[in-house]
């Protein structure tokens, strides 16, 4: 994108402060993890440095979980606009006999909005350590509950919760539907 995807304005809002407004509402800690922390200073939230830099997304879910004080948390990307509470609190809802709960949609699993125990820290510093940086190579090591679409989709039915933000080309149609709606 050339730039911070968190900065990313979508309907002229930040994807950060559209996704921080959500978990803050939801939760007792939010954390930010980035590879710079200078960006996010003014955003009141602890920014941790990535403990596994250049290790991509498992480096940055391994960050966040060593640095969260309770044992489950919601991971999520920061080029995630369009949170959706009540489908966040269906999969917490879903904790108690897991180490992690992930939504499948129809374009498979969704990792980066999903929630993770303590317990996923060891099987993450496996993989991490034999250099390999899929989230998902990590779930045959842990319990998996899968929430398919058919059980979340009366909460989010256009299922724009995992709408993410990766080209200007996502953003340009983004902005277009925007303005179609507002007409």
């Amino acid at each position: 994108m050339g730039q911070d995807k968190a900065f990313i304005e979508v309907h002229g809002v930040p994807i950060i402060l559209r996704v921080l407004a959500v978990l803050n509402r939801l939760f007792h800690e939010t954390i930010i993890v980035a590879n710079q922390k200078e960006p996010y200073a003014g955003l009141n939230t602890p920014v941790y440095r990535d403990l596994a830099p250049g290790q991509g997304a498992l480096g940055g879910l391994y960050t966040g979980l060593v640095h969260s004080t309770f044992p489950y948390s919601f991971c999520v990307a920061c080029d995630m606009p369009f949170l959706n509470r009540a489908l966040i609190e269906y999969l917490l809802s879903r904790i108690e006999q897991y180490d992690a709960v992930v939504p499948r949609t129809s374009d498979g699993l969704q990792p980066l909005h999903a929630i993770y125990s303590k317990k996923c820290l060891e099987p993450i510093r496996h993989l991490l350590d034999l250099e390999k940086t899929k989230i998902m190579d990590f779930y045959p090591l842990i319990k998996v509950g899968i929430v398919d679409e058919k059980e979340f989709l009366p909460l989010d039915p256009e299922k724009r919760s995992f709408t993410n933000v990766n080209t200007p080309e996502e953003l340009q149609m983004l902005q277009k539907e925007r303005e179609r709606s507002l007409r």
